[in-house]
């Protein structure tokens, strides 16, 4: 009619979509126009979709389509460097679309903001497009509702299912986020990033999302962080946060952890464990560059300089302790491993992260420069109980040196007990849990604060068929009720359980929670 505008026609380069109109265009075009637009870097064809969709098309265009193809749209515009579309594209998605938006648009929106550099663009989608829900997880027990208030327990489903679906995409976005500053060699941004990672571990766990549905790539976070902490120890920053050219790039060196992976340990045990040995082994060669036979001591003047932390692992002979030890360090021969029991008949020190060629220096006598890194600590394999072939006289004067080392041993941080988990604790066990409960609380004495923690070995040998990705292990209630009942009597109560198998790598994330603790001292 007379004095109508005329439809706004928007050709593209495309022969498969060769224009673009309001009367005659569907979603699937625009989707087709946008994609091919976006991997030929099509740069006229992606400004005739923008003025398309943010001015042509109203709110009801394809039935309320138009909030997802807005932001299929501003995310091809960042993989073209056009930010300023993109822009416009999350500003009208915000006013318009809001109800409709879904969490892995905004999380492909994130991503795309972080190519292009736009930090504080990505932290602002982020909470506010995917933020934790104020009233924190919900929970429901179906048999609460009545027959009338199916559609109650039909709306809470719907919540719940909202709820994962929003904290997967919030994790991985904020992993995105941390992974970019890690790699940029930012890392104190990435250390906050993390920090929020960990802060949402807690929720994360509670909706019982499992470590395949998020699909969280620690592993590429873990090689970050490494990245860092290796141009840390080159010198990148100084205490003062000097770089080596002597600017400030606002890093702060004495905020960091004694090493920065340690930080994403923290936020990988609050969330589902995976168990994959891809990601233990960045972790340990991130945690363990270099370790080395010190000396074996048969008393306190036989232990070397305490100028570090120490860990010492304890337990009955045959109770596979060398042997998670090796697991643990991701090492074949750290400790000595044998099939007789009782071969550990001294304390074995050994050197976690010490200067380098510090074994030419101790086997030769050749003075090696250098220093021990920061995280540097002791692991100490203390001898075996109960079925070593041993006189009884050498086994008194083992307890006796026991005593004294968990008594006078300064820097001890952790004094880890092993127990079979398919037994429980022995007889010889409850001699050892009931030393050391004498000995941690008799706090006027004690020269340490070292923590005692249990560790249940084995865990495969009560599963049929274990591996490291399924049924990795596990403990027999019966075993952990009398464990517990154990340890209440002999005033250890309050020491933590962690269950372990050197066969399926089970319980090493947890075990270097506690191993950090040498470290940071």
């Amino acid at each position: 009619n007379e004095g109508e505008a005329s439809p706004q026609v928007h050709p593209l380069h495309s022969t498969a979509v060769d224009k673009l109109e309001v009367s005659s265009t569907s979603a699937d075009d625009v989707v087709q126009a946008i994609k091919r637009a976006q991997n030929l870097h099509d740069v006229h064809d992606i400004r005739e979709i923008a003025h398309f969709l943010l001015e042509d098309c109203d709110i009801s265009f394809a039935y309320g389509y138009r909030g997802s193809l807005l932001s299929r749209l501003a995310v091809a515009s960042l993989h073209m460097n056009n930010y300023a579309i993109a822009e416009r594209c999350i500003t009208e998605r915000r006013i318009s679309h809001r109800s409709s938006m879904l969490p892995l648009e905004s999380s492909a929106i994130v991503r795309g903001l972080l190519r292009c550099h736009h930090i504080e663009e990505a932290w602002e989608v982020l909470e506010d497009e995917l933020h934790l829900p104020l009233d924190g997880w919900v929970d429901f027990d179906a048999s609460s509702f009545d027959d009338d208030e199916l559609h109650l327990e039909e709306e809470a489903i719907r919540r719940q299912l909202e709820i994962r679906d929003m904290l997967v995409h919030r994790a991985r976005s904020i992993g995105s986020i941390a992974s970019r500053h890690f790699y940029e060699e930012e890392p104190t941004l990435g250390l906050a990033a993390i920090g929020k990672l960990k802060e949402l571990g807690g929720i994360v766990k509670e909706s019982g999302l499992t470590a395949e549905e998020l699909g969280m790539p620690w592993e590429r976070f873990v090689r970050g962080a490494a990245l860092c902490e290796g141009k840390r120890r080159d010198g990148k920053w100084d205490d003062n946060g000097e770089n080596a050219n002597g600017g400030s790039e606002g890093e702060d060196p004495t905020q960091w952890p004694c090493n920065i992976v340690y930080t994403v340990l923290d936020a990988m045990i609050s969330f589902p464990p995976e168990n994959k040995d891809v990601t233990f082994e960045a972790l340990c060669n991130a945690l363990v560059r270099r370790t080395v036979f010190v000396t074996g001591a048969v008393d306190m003047d036989g232990c070397p300089e305490a100028d570090r932390g120490e860990v010492a692992f304890i337990g009955r002979s045959n109770v596979g302790k060398s042997s998670l030890v090796n697991m643990l360090t991701n090492r074949k021969s750290l400790a000595f491993t044998s099939k007789t029991p009782g071969k550990t008949q001294q304390s074995n020190y050994f050197a976690v992260n010490d200067k380098p060629e510090l074994a030419r220096q101790i086997r030769y006598g050749d003075d090696v420069p250098g220093s021990k890194d920061r995280d540097s600590f002791y692991i100490v394999d203390l001898p075996g109980f109960g079925f070593a072939k041993v006189p009884q006289q050498q086994r008194q004067q083992w307890s006796d040196f026991m005593d004294e080392y968990l008594l006078d041993r300064e820097t001890l941080r952790v004094v880890f007990h092993l127990i079979d988990a398919r037994h429980g604790a022995t007889d010889e066990d409850v001699k050892i849990m009931h030393k050391v409960g004498t000995i941690m609380r008799n706090t006027d004495k004690k020269q340490n604060n070292a923590k005692y923690v249990i560790i249940l070995t084995k865990a495969d040998k009560n599963v049929k068929g274990a591996s490291s990705e399924k049924n990795p292990g596990k403990v027999a209630e019966s075993v952990r009720d009398k464990l517990v009942d154990t340890m209440k009597a002999n005033g250890v109560g309050y020491a933590p359980i962690v269950v372990t198998s050197a066969e399926t790598r089970l319980g090493r994330d947890e075990v270097w929670k506690y191993l950090r603790l040498a470290a940071e001292s």
